[in-house]
């Protein structure tokens, strides 16, 4: 089936030369100038996922983020940024997005990074039609791949794709160290490069998550210089 992309900019020269390169790919592609309005568009009619500039008038890609999440829309989220916004990066990972890509870019580099994300979710699909992994158990946390589900004594804990990988990699073997590049590859795929800040910043929001339901979580343990481990006790 032809996936659909939702592409949020302002920029009128980016939307054109983008979608172009997008279609050209055999994606459809839903073009919207602010946020606003693909907010009222990707809710009356949802897409498989969007790209969203985050300076935009009237609403920002964070804002435009931020309702999207709250009405439980769980679309992979790529941030469009500029070059400097660091602070804008960080923010809007920790938010939920699932990646960014710096402008200028490189539109190979944007379909590369597409096609990734939605590998992902095929290969849920897949996985509800019968060919599921076993769920993983690992204390209080329930992880049931098959039907994205995340619990922690009990409680549902909403991860986005993202978070959710990377989750799966560490507590697949706990105790056992993950360094960047493996949880890297575990979240986007061999060949698919992210910064390391990147997957920093998606450590720190399943935190936030699983404090949110319990203060007391202390799970994911940082080691300087080498990367994150999950501790089952």
């Amino acid at each position: 089936m032809t996936s659909t992309i939702a592409l949020v900019d302002d920029d009128r020269n980016i939307l054109t030369s983008v979608s172009m390169a997008l279609e050209a790919e055999g994606f459809a592609v839903r073009c919207y100038s602010d946020g606003i309005e693909a907010l009222q568009a990707m809710t009356a009619q949802p897409v498989d996922l969007a790209v969203l500039d985050i300076k935009m008038p009237r609403m920002d890609g964070m804002k435009l983020l931020e309702h999207l999440r709250k009405q439980k829309i769980q679309i992979p989220v790529i941030f469009l940024t500029s070059k400097d916004d660091e602070v804008d990066e960080l923010i809007g990972l920790t938010m939920g997005a699932d990646d960014y890509i710096k402008k200028p870019f490189s539109q190979r580099l944007l379909i590369a990074r597409i096609h990734a994300l939605l590998r992902r979710g095929e290969l849920a699909r897949e996985r509800e039609d019968g060919q599921g992994e076993p769920v993983v158990m690992r204390g209080q946390m329930t992880l049931d791949t098959a039907r994205h589900l995340c619990l922690w004594r009990g409680e549902p804990v909403e991860l986005t794709v993202t978070e959710f990988l990377i989750l799966k990699s560490l507590s697949q073997r706990p105790g056992h160290v993950k360094n960047r590049d493996q949880l890297m590859d575990a979240a986007y795929g061999e060949h698919i490069y992210v910064d390391d800040r990147t997957i920093d910043s998606h450590i720190k929001r399943l935190r936030k998550k699983f404090k949110a339901v319990d203060e007391e979580f202390a799970q994911i343990e940082t080691l300087y210089g080498v990367g994150y481990r999950y501790r089952d006790r």
